[in-house]
């Protein structure tokens, strides 16, 4: 069984839990930009047992949205940290005291009962990747942090049972808001964050009849709302739009436990 909960999602911090459950649970926990009293509050929440742990991290970018207390929670659980080489030096080749290991675009990482593979993204970052998580039956994409999704994103989402999937920001509120001319481009740009529309657009590129949940993540608290979020997922046209359960990852309490089945 595969299922993932987000524990919180946008610029006030990142992070998502997946667990793949067979003869024994793995649980791997996407991102960490949250303090580490913050991180074990909602694990806590999420878990309700006190014995559960998390078995390895993934880290998909050096922004501190979703690094936080990575390396911090890491030393304290010996917990192994997946992440790229440009991660890693972006961060300024921090000591993880032998729980590193670097990610590269396309190369599996097996853990056990979850298989991950990562994937490069078009982002202002080092080296910035995002992931899909099997238990061998049921497909999670990842997607946040990018600016665009070229061929290679899309084809390593293709077949995706649920996404996670970035809507960062409404165009017109992104233009009309406060921001300084430098950053709505940034935001904006092609190495920048998801538009609703652009969100949308992948949305129903990837829409196939096993897709049964897509999840609304990093929106803008200034310059996008639910709602828009929601109506732009549904604006599309998409035949499928009546199957797949649409949802909003909240910034603070993140998501329900949610199951993937294919």
């Amino acid at each position: 069984m595969l299922r993932f909960k987000n524990l919180g999602s946008g610029s006030t911090g990142n992070a998502t839990l997946v667990q793949a459950s067979g003869l024994r649970s793995t649980r791997l926990l996407v991102d960490c930009g949250l303090g580490i009293k913050q991180l074990a509050s909602r694990l806590a929440e999420a878990l309700s047992s006190e014995t559960a742990s998390v078995d390895a991290m993934f880290i998909t970018h050096e922004h501190s949205d979703h690094i936080g207390c990575a390396r911090q929670f890491a030393l304290r659980h010996r917990i192994p940290v997946w992440m790229s080489r440009g991660t890693y030096e972006a961060l300024g080749n921090p000591d993880f005291d032998g729980l590193l290991h670097i990610a590269t675009d396309g190369q599996p990482i097996d853990l056990g009962e979850l298989q991950v593979t990562p994937f490069t993204v078009p982002h202002d970052a080092r080296e910035p990747l995002q992931l899909t998580c099997t238990d061998g039956n049921a497909k999670l994409g990842v997607l946040t942090d990018l600016g665009h999704a070229t061929a290679h994103v899309l084809a390593h989402l293709e077949g995706c049972h649920a996404l996670l999937l970035e809507c960062n920001h409404d165009t017109d509120l992104l233009a009309q808001s406060s921001y300084p001319t430098f950053l709505k481009k940034r935001v904006g740009g092609l190495y920048g964050h998801l538009s609703n529309a652009t969100a949308a657009a992948i949305a129903t590129a990837l829409a196939h009849a096993g897709l049964k949940h897509v999840v609304a993540a990093h929106l803008s608290a200034q310059n996008n709302s639910p709602k828009l979020a929601l109506e732009a997922l549904l604006s599309t046209g998409a035949p499928l739009w009546g199957g797949p359960e649409l949802s909003v990852a909240h910034p603070i309490n993140g998501t329900h436990w949610i199951q993937v089945t294919h």
